[in-house]
């Protein structure tokens, strides 16, 4: 049976020092499962920053680590897991064993550890579960305090360090590179991070030492050609950005491939429109270090489905998602938002909700005005909308939630789409704006994505783009 590690923890930030405990669990098991908690009363500090940044800063640090899987559901839920619940969650993929710090079980032996006087059911877990405990700096370890069912792993030195002391460190401007990792640095660096002040999803940025993951559409011979003058910049092993070659749809393929890596994307358009992409000229090969760029932090959609068997489904969409009628019956919805019935009974060809980003592609045929990629907002849209008369859409605000109900029964089927891509068929959807899941999108300053949809509101005549 494989050893499984839980290791739990705000990382906020993640450090050099989290990292070496999960490389010393490496040797010890067959897979390391490490869980970034959601909010937490004890910890105010966890709501310091946007989930988002937390997701992404502990994917950087721990993604190129063999055997490790970083499981964001607490974050994306905001919840916190307690450890029994765990043994359920991931039981079936092995024997369970819990990471904590000597500091833990110092006293468990008279019974006062910290699990035993702050856990729930503490005396329960600290007979039943296994733990993995790992020997902190000034946290000694008696041979009684163990517990019952436990395997003892001393780290090596420099592991002692807080994410407190980080925070401290970067907020009071005090040097902080050697308790993190370089990219995690570069990451709270571009978006100002625990500075006291409200990050901006929009940062300057400039590639100055490129290293492309080219992602080129394979269908697309002008990007294919394209690719082979970034080749002197490719690096596979050790990416710090990813070139997208071709048109949205190729960006939005790679997005669904790659946004785990927490990489920049840098399109350069060999398609049709390309609001997600850039001009060629304007990210050529030879000028890509020195080119001034903009950064734009964009949301992406959780979606959660339900089939008319009971089959639930969890997606994520950068785009948009939507259901729309399977027949030539039109479709019947309830529509809810935020808990409340806006809508009792729609009548369309379908609805669809959309990112600002998405607001140029599949929302804009359906009458809507496209959002600036600052929008904190998003959209849900009717299609060919029947009744009530004359509603079209509504902007909705970053924490609300849609739930469209299929009231059409078996007469009326509906089938579901997230960027595209089929669910088949779907009678109950939801939809909100993830905790978690966020991509970087690089324009060249000159003309980002606001250039181009103010030219998209205010044509000339001339085609939008060459």
């Amino acid at each position: 049976m494989d050893k499984i590690a839980i290791f739990g923890g705000s990382f906020n930030p993640p450090g050099i020092h989290h990292r070496l405990v999960v490389e010393a669990l490496v040797p010890h098991f067959d897979k390391i499962i490490v869980i970034p908690c959601g909010p937490r009363p004890d910890k105010e500090t966890t709501n310091d920053i946007e989930p988002w940044h937390r997701a992404a800063l502990t994917d950087i640090v721990f993604r190129d680590i063999a055997k490790v899987e970083v499981d964001l559901f607490d974050l994306e839920l905001a919840s916190f897991t307690p450890n029994d619940v765990f043994e359920k969650r991931y039981g079936h993929l092995g024997e369970i064993w819990h990471v904590i710090g000597s500091d833990l079980s110092q006293g468990g032996g008279k019974g006062e550890s910290a699990i035993h006087r702050y856990w729930d059911f503490g005396e329960r877990m600290w007979k039943e579960l296994n733990f993995c405990i790992t020997a902190r700096e000034g946290y000694e370890v008696q041979d009684g305090d163990l517990p019952p069912k436990s395997q003892l792993i001393h780290l090596p030195e420099n592991t002692s360090g807080a994410s407190s002391d980080i925070r401290e460190h970067i907020f009071k401007r005090l040097p902080y590179a050697d308790m993190v990792t370089p990219k995690v640095a570069a990451y709270i660096e571009r978006y100002g991070l625990y500075r006291g002040r409200i990050p901006s999803n929009r940062t300057n940025w400039r590639n100055e030492h490129p290293g492309l993951l080219i992602y080129a559409d394979q269908w697309n011979e002008r990007a294919m050609a394209l690719a082979e003058t970034y080749r002197k910049w490719e690096d596979k092993e050790n990416p710090t950005s990813i070139l997208v070659l071709g048109g949205d749809g190729t960006m939005l393929r790679a997005i669904r491939e790659h946004w785990r890596l927490r990489l920049p994307f840098i399109g350069v358009n060999q398609g049709h429109l390309g609001f997600l992409l850039n001009e060629p000229e304007m990210l050529a090969a030879e000028n890509l270090p020195k080119t001034d760029c903009v950064i734009r932090l964009m949301p992406m959609l959780f979606i959660e489905t339900e089939s008319p068997e009971g089959e639930r489904k969890k997606s994520l969409a950068f785009n948009d998602a939507w259901i729309e009628r399977a027949t030539s019956q039109s479709a019947w919805l309830e529509v809810e938002v935020s808990g409340e019935i806006r809508i009792p009974k729609l009548v369309a060809d379908g609805a669809l909700v959309s990112t600002a980003a998405g607001s140029t592609a599949y929302a804009r045929s359906m009458g809507v005005a496209p959002l600036l990629a600052d929008s904190p907002g998003w959209i849900l849209a009717g299609s060919n909308v029947m009744s009530p008369a004359g509603w079209k859409s509504a902007l909705l605000a970053p924490e609300a939630t849609v739930t469209l109900r299929s009231i059409g029964g078996d007469k009326r089927p509906l089938n579901g789409y997230v960027g595209g891509v089929p669910l088949g068929s779907v009678s109950v959807f939801r939809a909100r704006q993830s905790r978690i899941a966020t991509v970087e999108i690089v324009f060249a300053a000159q003309r980002d994505m606001a250039e181009k949809i103010s030219r998209l509101q205010f044509p000339t005549g001339e085609p939008l783009l060459p």
